[in-house]
């Protein structure tokens, strides 16, 4: 029984290779073209990058360039498939017994659209069970979510976390340059100094502004 398994396929591996060889006879009889083009849109206004370029079962094959263009050697009968993601797959046959050895080509390729069918996504499987959702389903009052949310606390809290605005930035650059001009033209001011802040700081001790409540 081994025997006949191995003899089997030692036909078929013969066979394959008799029928590679004899492909491979055909391709070398055939000539060698250089086809080359530029790939377009279906109005012909810009040009389609990265469209695969390739010879089914033949292992030869390239990529449109930024431009739309593109270059590779074709044998005479070569099926050439030209496809991309959202434009309707082409094909185009090299011509056998082709004078020329090179081909140029201005292909445009059409926007492949697909009508698809209406599906309607319902999150429970039969619309009783849907039903008993939402009855038992328990409903929050919004306006206690809203006054939740402006409470002294959150309000507090939102305020401490949030970022300086355009007019508290604007006002802290302006200080910034202020005392640079100061450090740069002349010594900073200090209150201590400052004989009207004493005198203030006299009156409001007169006044009792500084006692304990």
């Amino acid at each position: 029984m081994k025997i006949t398994y191995f003899l089997s396929f030692a036909l078929v591996l013969g066979f394959c290779s008799l029928f590679q060889s004899a492909l491979a006879q055909d391709d070398r009889d055939k000539k060698v073209i250089q086809l080359s083009g530029i790939i377009l849109n279906a109005d012909s206004t810009d040009a389609v990058p990265g469209v695969n370029i390739y010879v089914p079962k033949k292992g030869r094959g390239t990529v449109s360039g930024r431009f739309g263009y593109f270059s590779m050697p074709v044998l005479e009968g070569d099926s050439v498939v030209f496809t991309f993601i959202g434009l309707k797959k082409q094909t185009f046959k090299v011509p056998d017994g082709f004078e020329n050895d090179r081909i140029s080509l201005i292909l445009t390729m059409e926007v492949d659209e697909i009508a698809l069918a209406e599906i309607e996504v319902m999150p429970y499987p039969t619309e009783d069970e849907f039903k008993k959702a939402v009855v038992a389903m328990n409903v929050v009052d919004p306006m206690s979510i809203s006054r939740s949310n402006m409470s002294p606390e959150m309000l507090l809290r939102w305020a401490e976390t949030m970022p300086a605005s355009g007019n508290e930035n604007f006002r802290y650059f302006q200080q910034g340059q202020m005392l640079q001009n100061q450090d740069l033209y002349g010594p900073r001011p200090l209150r201590i100094l400052d004989p009207f802040a004493w005198s203030q700081f006299i009156r409001s001790i007169k006044r009792g502004d500084l006692k304990s409540k």
